[in-house]
């Protein structure tokens, strides 16, 4: 294979629902290209002639034409995808980390909105709202009924403009209206705490343009506080993904300078590329190393990973990286299984196509399309098990999904078992008391496998799953 791949495209590393990875490239004319199928293409401006004269009704050109070029993207696998200019400003969004709203981290209880975290500085923080308030208004619209993504859009719009939210205090049990002006949000992709004296927690909730440089600096701050770190546990559970050079960082921040973080290949030249654990495969700017002032005790210091069914693309580069040099336990259940390679390419000043170009492996030159990491050590998600993982999309369960070369694929009927039996589960689930149905939050104390995680840190008898299904296909190897 060839060396780092030539910056000519965006090169995305992202899950199915979440971020991107980057790299920027160039649309070219490809010489390379076979003749285009002229009788085809006949036939399709004979259709386009068609609709335009024989519809019932008026139909839009310009709409005819990108559903066209959507249906033939999508049509490829779950992960190519045409940007229209809506879709293509919230992909830029995404991987910037930068976005126009009011700045909370928010999740769903009882059909409300929860406010999880407000984004420090942001001007939910400054207007005074707590974790676990409930938002149950949105100017005149009530929350509930909203799916997450609509609570979102109408908390997003234009810098600037006001919105009202009207909040219930649990703690308080009283309800009251607050206005907020939304302006641009720098998202947070990472948090961290030392947990107890020796031992502290890092989590990356995405990989974005700032997530390195968040990364040390909330490492730097860890190593201030105590400089004697025993343990550390990153935290990757439910991350989809994001840039693939940020993914290189965070691996090469733990691993010896120049082995292999992972290696791609496609049809392209350019695709053909392994990435190191050295400045040049990651840093942005020339002569800047951005993992310069990291402590030299985070390349030796004991490290666990944590991941789950949500750990996906670049998640996955970085445990893959981790387990395959085995510098790090990996720790808790099978991940997504994103084992392919984006590139964004513009097609004007705001439309854009993301394809697939490549498939990307681990330094052993493992695949692990559609099937994931498995983990060193099988970890629940709480004392109980992990009753409703089996319920989880993952990339083997995407309609049109990339082949990774292993022969063809079969349902495992151990594992429609446990679907079966967690569908019950959930329905059973159903029937309890909201409070009794509240899944503990990352980082807290009730965090069954982050305390499993440190355990194991300690030499301690960590809780082993007994119950989880491992999706087992055979492993699919690539000579670098």
């Amino acid at each position: 294979m060839g060396q780092k791949m030539k910056i000519t495209g965006w090169v995305a590393a992202g899950a199915f629902a979440g971020v991107l990875t980057t790299v920027s490239l160039q649309t070219v004319a490809r010489g390379s290209l076979a003749p285009l199928p002229l009788e085809e293409l006949q036939q399709l401006a004979a259709v386009f002639g068609m609709v335009k004269s024989d519809y019932v009704e008026p139909v839009d050109e310009k709409k005819l034409i990108s559903d066209a070029i959507s249906g033939m993207v999508a049509g490829l696998d779950p992960h190519s995808q045409y940007f229209d200019k809506k879709s293509f400003k919230e992909f830029r969004e995404g991987t910037t980390g930068r976005f126009v709203g009011v700045g909370i981290e928010i999740s769903q209880e009882d059909g409300l909105i929860k406010v999880v975290s407000p984004i420090e500085g942001s001007p939910a923080f400054r207007a005074g709202l707590k974790p676990n308030d409930l938002i149950t208004k949105i100017d005149d619209t009530a929350v509930r009924g909203l799916s997450l993504n609509e609570a979102v859009k109408r908390m997003r719009g234009e810098a600037n403009t006001k919105v009202l939210l009207t909040i219930f205090r649990k703690d308080e049990n009283r309800t009251f209206p607050v206005t907020i002006t939304r302006e641009e949000i720098r998202t947070q992709s990472v948090r961290g705490k030392v947990m107890e004296p020796g031992y502290a927690w890092i989590r990356l909730s995405q990989f974005q343009e700032r997530t390195v440089d968040d990364f040390v600096k909330k490492i730097e701050e860890i190593y201030k506080q105590d400089p004697n770190l025993k343990g550390l546990v990153l935290d990757l559970r439910n991350d989809p993904g994001g840039l693939l050079d940020a993914a290189v960082a965070i691996s090469a921040a733990f691993l010896p300078e120049n082995v292999t973080v992972v290696s791609t290949d496609g049809q392209l030249a350019e695709s053909k590329s392994i990435y190191k654990a050295a400045p040049e495969f990651y840093q942005r700017r020339a002569g800047s190393d951005p993992l310069r002032n990291l402590p030299a005790a985070l390349k030796t210091v004991p490290l666990v990973v944590l991941v789950n069914e949500g750990s996906a693309s670049a998640s996955e580069i970085v445990a893959g990286a981790l387990q395959d040099h085995k510098r790090a336990t990996i720790m808790g259940s099978q991940t997504f299984g994103k084992g392919s390679v984006q590139t964004v390419r513009p097609l004007g000043p705001d439309t854009g196509l993301k394809i697939t170009t490549a498939r990307y492996y681990t330094p052993s030159g493992t695949s692990i399309q559609a099937k994931g990491i498995v983990p060193n050590v099988l970890v629940d998600e709480s004392a109980e098990g992990s009753p409703f993982a089996a319920l989880r999309m993952r990339e083997a369960d995407l309609e049109k999904h990339l082949a990774s070369g292993q022969g063809p694929e079969s349902k495992d009927p151990e594992r429609e078992k446990a679907r079966d039996e967690a569908r019950k589960r959930l329905e059973e689930e159903a029937k309890k008391p909201p409070q009794d149905r509240k899944v503990p939050e990352f980082g807290t104390t009730d965090d069954f496998a982050l305390a499993q995680a440190v355990k194991s840190l300690k030499g301690q008898p960590v809780l082993v799953s007994k119950t989880q299904v491992i999706i087992d296909n055979k492993e699919e190897k690539k000579d670098n």
